[in-house]
């Protein structure tokens, strides 16, 4: 088994946390972990996008001009593609861009992409975040305290919404629970924030 630092909200070192070779020890799956990543934009996706072909823009019923004899292309409504004001050509329309992966590559492009974190030196596990009032500076000053100056996702054990709302603020910082984890999510965030309870919670669901 591998084994990471704990450090507290300060940065400093409190422990050791061995993490399961299961979850967190195995070969980066690359392709699964794109698929997955596709998968979940494509399913964030509204779909409401619409637009008007040329038999639902109104108006054009009459042919602008006879068919021979102006000198001019033959045109049989102004609201043809080609017109100013005309239809949209294979106009889109409202539709649904969900589509599901099966359980098995879901778990293993979850593992691949918690194991890649370990790899890179971006996983950081916290004893606890506390904080006792809805006060921002707190959670940037333990960001800057244990290295992360960019994005990150804090994983808490249990909903803080403390926690939550303080680091609302700060841009480029997520928090998540481990019920609502995510490939994207974890592979965007330049580190990887976990709570040292969630560690086990996460080892019990994908071990």
């Amino acid at each position: 088994m591998a084994e990471v630092a704990v450090l507290n909200m300060q940065g400093k070192e409190v422990g050791r946390q061995e993490l399961s070779d299961a979850v967190f020890g195995i070969e980066p799956n690359v392709p699964v972990m794109n698929d997955m990543v596709k998968n979940y934009l494509a399913n964030q996706r509204q779909g409401t996008q619409s637009a008007l072909t040329r038999s639902e823009v109104s108006g054009g019923g009459r042919k602008p001009w006879r068919q021979k004899g102006t000198g001019r292309a033959r045109q049989g409504s102004t609201r043809a593609p080609q017109w100013t004001h005309g239809g949209i050509v294979f106009a889109p329309k409202p539709r649904c861009y969900r589509y599901a992966l099966n359980k098995k590559v879901r778990r293993l492009a979850m593992k691949s992409a918690l194991s890649s974190k370990v790899l890179d030196g971006e996983m950081i596990v916290i004893d606890k975040i506390a904080c006792e009032n809805y006060k921002t500076k707190d959670i940037a000053a333990m960001l800057k305290a244990v290295g992360s100056e960019k994005k990150a996702l804090i994983v808490l054990d249990a909903v803080d919404e403390k926690v939550i709302k303080s680091a609302a603020n700060i841009p480029g910082v997520k928090t998540a629970q481990v019920n609502t984890l995510n490939v994207y999510d974890i592979l965007g965030a330049d580190k990887f924030i976990v709570v040292q309870g969630a560690v086990q919670k996460i080892e019990e669901v994908y071990a």
